[in-house]
């Protein structure tokens, strides 16, 4: 069956441009469509993210957040304005993917992660997104995603920095790889404590974004393997290569972590 027995005349209009990309074209298109992806995290680095895998025309998108929109949020987190103050960021969130593209399945959990619902949740989807730039989230999503075999996009903004990786099991490095354990508590700030530049999370949240549409559509060189580190203040990127650890706790040789762990003790607050 042609791709465009499979896309509606209005779809094969609205990713015209991505079409007429060799890497991409109806095949692709046809494969975003039939695609879904979590998002963890309706906030600073969820929103772009989530943002441009709707207007690229990924088939289902989940959004997981427990919090209200704060007015303190609408200096970086776009899926939000004015009068959404005080509603579940899931639901502002779902409201504005859906305008943006009503092609799209958008499935809200008002609820917060852990480990009672993690695997559950992430089961249904191909691949995932951390949003939540906070330990106890890092650290469960990347042992859940280890387990089930997920793909996970990660990444991270404080101040004028951010980083970004890509997690995929089995054929890299995991974030236990190179920083087996949280830090200890109140060691790093959060950005409720040290600041963040509301851009910086639309360039990382950005580049999430990416990374999924490369994995989801095997093209190009997703960031397996490789940190990439971004200092906005001197608009500069650099790389750091990473390998896998052997001696890994989670994705190891040998793994001693075979349960979900849980950090409650480290802050959690939402980009």
């Amino acid at each position: 069956m042609s791709f465009s027995n499979r896309l509606t005349d209005e779809e094969i209009e609205r990713y015209s441009r991505h079409i007429l990309l060799p890497d991409v074209g109806g095949r692709g298109q046809v494969k975003l469509k039939e695609s879904s992806v979590l998002v963890v995290g309706a906030g600073g680095l969820g929103s772009p993210a989530a943002l441009y895998l709707a207007a690229a025309g990924v088939g289902r998108i989940g959004l997981i957040d427990h919090d209200v929109v704060d007015r303190s949020n609408l200096q970086r987190q776009v899926l939000h304005d004015t009068a959404d103050v005080g509603r579940p960021k899931v639901e502002s969130a779902r409201d504005r993917l859906s305008a943006i593209n009503p092609n799209v399945t958008v499935e809200p959990y008002h609820q917060r992660l852990d480990a009672s619902n993690v695997m559950q949740l992430i089961s249904q989807y191909d691949v995932v997104v951390n949003g939540v730039d906070n330990f106890p989230a890092r650290y469960l999503l990347n042992d859940a995603c280890v387990m089930a075999r997920k793909p996970l996009v990660e990444a991270g903004i404080l101040r004028f920095d951010g980083m970004l990786t890509t997690i995929k099991p089995g054929e890299g490095p995991c974030y236990r790889c190179i920083f087996p354990a949280p830090p200890p508590a109140g060691s790093v700030p959060s950005c409720s404590e040290a600041g963040v530049l509301g851009a910086l999370a639309g360039v990382m949240g950005s580049l999430q974004a990416m990374e999924v549409l490369k994995v989801l559509l095997c093209v190009g060189e997703p960031l397996v393997g490789r940190l990439l580190m971004f200092d906005g203040a001197r608009a500069q990127f650099r790389e750091i290569e990473w390998v896998r650890n052997p001696k890994c706790p989670v994705c190891g040789d040998n793994p001693t972590i075979t349960d979900l762990q849980e950090y409650s003790q480290v802050c959690d607050i939402h980009q």
